[in-house]
């Protein structure tokens, strides 16, 4: 055995002995009491000293101070001379450079080229910079001893090319150490330095090292508990072909029309988002009632709806929204200002889905059309990061069944699987396209055309609240936004433990419920009313009363100058009630008459 090795086993034959804070007796160590998990899977490696090791953590569960720990650990026992850190964007490379100073780590985030400064006990680099020069970085592996950790590992098989510079530069390292906090991709593609293991079923998965999933570090108080907010709605939209279509977001339809749907509603020309923006905002109000420097995110699809977002949360407000656009130097800072102020609102596209650290961030809007595991598990862990006892997370989304199934399966562990059975006309729901991950994985946010390729027109939308999801439950009925029945869970305190939240909402559902069969029949939305309350009309009769609305607000639209929406939207703001395709007799017929009023007053 050598002096190395029998150094390991020795400091591994004791760590189970030592105080949880036993990274502090590393030179450089100033590390804070590690975590029970990191101090599992730091006795773990000590244990077993391997070669490669996959620690597969919760997005907001401290995998950088568990890598860092180890880091010092071995360049304290001469394990190895420097490290490599590898991450997904230049924002996160610079965010590793930075922790690492915070435990006397040096790493240098703009290195390129050449030697590297005496002072420096490594580099940070991103997947894309190996991907370029991956023989600079087998050249230093190879006269040093050689840490690389592997952030977000599951990068290295967004390319074929950037998989292959991985393998070819840090081949020669004398430890690595691979990082992921999500679910990994569904592609068959295996992932440089992870091991695979054969099932029962006889197929190849990845095999992690150690595993800390999102149900035990919410029972760890280690992250935050998630509360979903669901809205439906009216869509209507023009396709490419001329054709007006009009569908409910939530309901069973193609997956062109529950895209294009989707895709209607985060138009923020229409009436889905700003409703959404206003309750996710009332939301953020009340969560900073108990957590003071609470902030929120919009997570956008694009450069131009992100800046509309910015826009019109200043129309709600009255307070500029942080706008981070690209990866580039200017939105790094702009991340680093937004997390060290107390403001409310940060709007990005894409690019704060992983790994960025604003630990304030408790309230979030979903508002991109990206449908993949992988992307929605990134996104959701920006709001998860704990860091008092009772903190609850709140996020926004539109009633799409993917996001939904998501948003119930939060605790569900997967693996990377490199053998898809592939059944007749079966689809693997956790599939993704290899277009849709380069899309939701760009460090930069280009103009791909692809808007163009599927090409239709959004006309109207409208918000419903539709449920709350927590903890795989769903609570709540449907609801008009700005209603006392979606304030009542808008309005849940922003401190609460897990069981509270579940009590809350429980009590909160059940006074929905008593307070809208209390109603007088034409007040109560048609959802709302049992059966044996709803008026008999028949379905032939419903069709000629909604015909003979929109008769009339066709005739009134000529007659005032006025879109049908704004008609439409008027109605409704007057008399009460959901929309035309879900109201009542006795509600179309007030309506019937009241634009009759109005058309009367003009003659």
């Amino acid at each position: 055995m050598t002096t190395t090795a029998a150094s390991a086993a020795a400091s591994a034959a004791t760590s189970h002995h030592l105080s949880p804070a036993f990274p502090g007796r590393a030179p450089w160590g100033t590390a804070n009491k590690l975590r029970a998990w990191q101090q599992g899977a730091m006795e773990r490696y000590l244990q077993e000293q391997p070669r490669d090791f996959l620690a597969v953590a919760t997005p907001g569960a401290g995998k950088t101070t568990f890598a860092l720990t180890l880091a010092s650990w071995l360049l304290h026992h001469h394990v190895v001379q420097q490290v490599t850190v590898v991450a997904p964007t230049e924002h996160l490379k610079k965010q590793w450079a930075d922790a690492a100073a915070r435990v006397g780590i040096k790493l240098d985030p703009e290195y390129s080229a050449g030697p590297l400064s005496k002072e420096y006990h490594g580099v940070a680099v991103t997947y894309a910079g190996v991907g370029v020069r991956p023989m600079l970085h087998r050249n230093r592996a190879e006269q040093r001893k050689t840490l690389v950790i592997l952030d977000e590992i599951h990068h290295a098989g967004d390319s074929k090319s950037w998989g292959e510079a991985c393998l070819e530069a840090f081949e020669p390292a004398t430890r690595r150490l691979a990082l992921t906090g999500t679910p990994f991709r569904s592609d068959t593609n295996p992932i440089p330095f992870v091991a695979y293991e054969e099932g029962r079923d006889g197929i190849r998965r990845s095999a992690a090292d150690y595993t800390y999933g999102y149900g035990n570090a919410l029972a760890d108080h280690v992250v935050r508990p998630v509360i979903f907010l669901s809205y439906s709605g009216n869509m209507r939209w023009r396709t490419k072909a001329g054709d007006e279509i009009a569908a409910r977001l939530g309901e069973p339809m193609t997956k062109d029309a529950v895209s294009q749907a989707w895709r209607t509603a985060l138009d923020p020309r229409g009436e889905w988002m700003p409703s959404v923006l206003r309750a996710a905002d009332r939301r953020l109000t009340e969560v900073r009632k108990g957590i003071p420097d609470a902030g929120a995110l919009v997570i956008a699809s694009d450069q131009d709806s992100a800046r509309s977002y910015a826009k019109l949360i200043r129309e709600i407000t009255g307070s500029k929204a942080t706008l981070v656009l690209s990866d580039d130097t200017g939105a790094s800072s702009r991340i680093d200002d937004f997390a060290a102020s107390d403001d409310r609102w940060m709007v990005a596209v894409r690019m704060v889905s992983e790994g960025v650290d604003v630990p304030r961030l408790a309230v979030g809007v979903y508002a991109t059309t990206i449908s993949t595991p992988l992307f929605f598990a990134q996104a959701v862990g920006r709001f998860v990061r704990s860091r008092r006892r009772g903190e609850t997370a709140s996020v926004f989304l539109p009633t799409v069944p993917d996001l939904l199934t998501f948003a119930n399966e939060m605790e569900v562990e997967r693996d990377h699987a490199l053998d898809k059975p592939k059944k007749q006309g079966e689809e693997d729901p956790y599939a993704e396209s290899e277009k849709e991950m380069e899309e939701a994985n760009k460090e930069q946010d280009e103009d791909t055309g692809e808007q163009e390729q599927f090409s239709f027109e959004a006309l109207e939308s409208e918000a419903v609240f539709d449920r709350v999801l927590y903890d795989g439950a769903e609570f709540g009925m449907q609801a008009r936004p700005g209603s006392e029945e979606e304030q009542d869970y808008i309005g849940i305190p922003g401190l609460l433990e897990p069981d509270q939240v579940q009590l809350l909402l429980q009590k909160r559902q059940a006074r929905q419920i008593a307070h809208s069969r209390k109603k007088p029949d034409e007040e109560a939305d048609l959802l709302e009313l049992p059966a044996e309350r709803r008026p008999v009309v028949s379905h032939k009769e419903m069709l000629e009363l909604r015909k003979q609305l929109n008769t009339m607000v066709g005739a009134y639209v000529h007659q005032s100058g006025k879109p049908h929406g704004v008609i439409h939207t008027e109605l409704r703001r007057v008399c009460g009630g959901p929309p035309s395709a879900e109201a009542t007799a006795g509600q179309l017929r007030q309506r019937i008459a009241k634009v009759q009023e109005w058309a009367t007053r003009m003659r």
